[in-house]
């Protein structure tokens, strides 16, 4: 028998005049501490700062992960296995049984009532929990709601959500109606923060002013921000739950738009470099090249061309796959810039990647009237001191450096252009910092870590976008192969197989933090055990701690073909491209993103031979790298790949992650919620085209909101 019964309604507080109980305009209770709250002492405060709440407004927007239906009682007798049911019953009786009665089963204690209704009756059971005896007694009504599992051949509920009932509570956050779940920290329970935004809602959101302008909230039929606040913390029903939420979507995203808009708008205001591009520099510049262009490298360099003759500053994002051909793209913009009178600098994240762009650059400008210098943290002094001279007096026109580009005391003449590549290997910030040593010079960026150009458009969308989607001719995708441990042998022997036919191989371990000695020591136990296994082959050891020489010494040798086996960390992800090296073997594979295992395979897929990539995983894996390995196993395309890897990770700070000053997304999921974000970003271009400075009074709440990022 199923009945149903029926929620408290949320009671809010008149607003008068929209002033709140303390005297101060609406706007700004909102940014007070949650402190405010009854019942929130500074116990309480800090578990609700872990999860990012410290202000009203934080609290309101702590949006459910997901909802459970809790409106329908069920009798007893009428609950089946493997589903969840809401019950109302007495404690007929109780128990708990001692940790040292599941002793090496990591249980301490149990708690256990039987539960009873005029239908029959339900074991609930509590593990760890042996404390709940002091709150359950015999004869107490309980609301019980839970999935059921079958035990020694009956039906009980483990860990059940419950609830007293009692004649003077009439209300229930928890029972009675849909309820919201929400991620937790220690210290908070699923109750506890519903009370809490319960009682926010009730007594503040009559202050709240809506951010969305009213023309929008008409056009897409959203209810105002208090209704919606309502309707996705404690929804009536799941249509009005997902009306809400789609609601919130679209505010995130289109405010996340509107940021994009008014930072493009900024620039194209700014007085920017107009170079002049000589056709005799790039016809030089062709020859010099060891290989024609691909169509899809051709269209980029179209673009880049345009943007270095606006009078603007060019803002551009090249995004191509690993082993595409980006690097080349933007030599012709080294050469422009540097043709030109003014400087160039371009930025890598490793030095072994910044001593092979100098080495490569240095051969490709031969002909140049260039001065090309380099800069990374292990020179000596007097080289240091000898750049640094350079860039301030001019004397260098192109240089290539790892972050120690972005110290205080490197000082540029006359700086032109910047080129930051593997850009996703840098902080927000940091990628801010190099073009603020000019005057609004030309900026490219460089990702091999590529996104579905629907999201780039958006993600990126202060940035004019150029893709690469094509690898040149007579490149193959690697065969991914993934392994259990227990055939190790069986890859080992394949790998000397493809030695004694004269290619070469990598051997990767998840060293991550170069500075855990301990693994390190780890890498170098397993080096000596590679050195037995491939005897007769020469095998080296490539990590971040070793030596500037020995790194080039090293990678100069497997070059050249002397060291047949690289056993190395991730330090070579990205910038050693060597063609013989066909074959990649990555130990625990498990402990690496998409992303990364992606720009790992990106190594062998440089020449014509045939590449492979094997992962030897552990046996028993976790749901998260499970899939991650099934995903890499089956896609070579780094744009599929990438639409996986943001599936998996969900929204989190994507905006933030790629643009300063922009907001975290706590709601939308830019893959998913495709749809709503063009719709948003329409709606945000349309806005601004008619009001860029956002001076409409409707707009107020709207130029409240942004304040806070447009001043960072």
């Amino acid at each position: 028998m199923r009945k149903k019964i029926s929620p408290p309604r949320i009671k809010e507080s008149p607003a008068q005049n929209k002033r709140s109980s303390y005297g101060v305009p609406s706007q700004e209770v909102w940014q007070h501490s949650v402190r405010f709250l009854k019942g929130v002492g500074p116990r309480l405060e800090v578990f609700l700062q872990r999860l990012g709440i410290s202000q009203l407004g934080d609290l309101c927007y702590y949006f459910p992960l997901r909802y459970e239906d809790r409106r329908t009682l069920t009798s007893i007798k009428d609950i089946v296995e493997g589903e969840s049911f809401l019950v109302s019953g007495k404690v007929l009786a109780r128990n708990v049984k001692p940790s040292y009665l599941f002793r090496g089963a990591g249980i301490r204690g149990l708690f256990e009532i039987l539960l009873g209704d005029n239908t029959g009756n339900i074991k609930c059971v509590w593990f760890n929990q042996p404390y709940l005896k002091e709150y359950i007694n015999v004869g107490e009504e309980l609301l019980v709601y839970g999935k059921t599992v079958k035990f020694h051949n009956k039906l009980q509920f483990n860990s059940p959500q419950y609830e007293k009932v009692t004649s003077s509570d009439k209300d229930s956050f928890n029972f009675g109606r849909i309820v919201g779940i929400y991620r937790l920290t220690e210290g908070l329970t699923q109750k506890k923060i519903r009370k809490i935004i319960f009682d926010c809602l009730g007594r503040y959101t009559a202050y709240l002013e809506d951010p969305l302008p009213f023309t929008i909230r008409g056009e897409k039929k959203f209810s105002n921000i208090s209704q919606s606040l309502k309707n996705i913390h404690f929804p009536p029903s799941f249509e009005e739950a997902n009306a809400a939420r789609e609601r919130f979507i679209f505010e995130e995203l289109f405010f996340s738009q509107i940021m994009v808009y008014l930072r493009k708008a900024k620039r194209v205001l700014q007085k920017g470099i107009p170079f002049t591009i000589s056709p005799q520099c790039i016809q030089k510049m062709r020859e010099s090249l060891p290989f024609r262009l691909t169509p899809s490298q051709e269209n980029a360099l179209g673009l880049i061309s345009e943007d270095m003759q606006k009078s603007y500053p060019m803002h551009r994002l090249l995004q191509g796959d690993v082993g595409s051909g980006k690097t080349a793209v933007a030599l012709f913009a080294l050469a422009i810039c540097a043709d030109n009178g003014f400087q160039a600098s371009l930025m890598v994240p490793t030095e072994v990647l910044a001593y092979q762009h100098y080495k490569n650059i240095v051969e490709t400008f031969k002909d140049y009237d260039f001065n090309v210098g380099c800069l990374v943290s292990s020179i000596t002094p007097q080289e240091r001191q000898s750049i640094m001279q350079g860039l301030r007096s001019g004397t260098i026109d192109i240089v290539i450096g790892t972050h120690s580009l972005l110290e205080e005391d490197v000082k540029f003449k006359q700086l032109g252009l910047v080129i930051i590549d593997e850009q996703h290997k840098f902080g927000v910030a940091q990628r801010a910092l190099l073009p603020k040593k000019g005057v609004n010079p030309d900026c490219l960026v460089m990702s091999a870590t590529p996104i579905p150009r629907s999201l780039a458009l958006s993600l990126y969308g202060d940035l004019d976008l150029a893709i690469i989607n094509e690898l040149p001719p007579g490149r193959k995708s690697p065969q991914t192969i993934v392994r259990e441990e227990d055939r190790r042998k069986e890859v080992y022997e394949f790998v000397a197989q493809r030695l004694r036919q004269g290619r070469q191989a990598y051997i990767i371990y998840p060293v991550i933090e170069e500075s855990q000695d301990i693994e390190l020591q780890s890498l170098k136990e397993k080096f000596l055990d590679l050195k037995k296994e491939f005897k007769g082959f020469h095998i080296e050891m490539f990590h971040g701690r070793l030596q500037k020489e020995e790194k080039l010494k090293i990678i100069e040798q497997f070059k050249n073909n002397k060291i047949k086996i690289l056993v190395a960390t991730t330090v070579i992800e990205v910038g050693i491209d060597i063609e013989n090296a066909t074959v990649m073997v990555v130990e625990n594979p498990e402990r690496f993103g998409l992303a990364q295992l992606h720009q790992l395979r990106g190594r062998i897929r440089r020449s014509v031979y045939e590449p492979y990539f094997i992962l030897i995983k552990r046996q028993e894996l976790g749901d998260a790298a499970k899939k991650r390995l099934a995903i890499i196993e089956k896609i070579n395309d780094g744009f599929k790949l990438a639409e996986e890897d943001l599936l998996l990770r969900g929204p989190g700070d994507f905006f933030g992650h790629f643009q300063w000053g922009f907001p975290a997304l706590k709601i939308a999921n830019p893959l998913k919620d495709i749809e709503i974000l063009k719709d948003a970003r329409k709606a945000a271009y349309q806005l601004i085209k008619k009001d860029p400075y956002l001076n409409a009074p409707h707009h107020k709440q709207m130029r409240k909101r942004l304040q806070s990022w447009l001043t960072k």
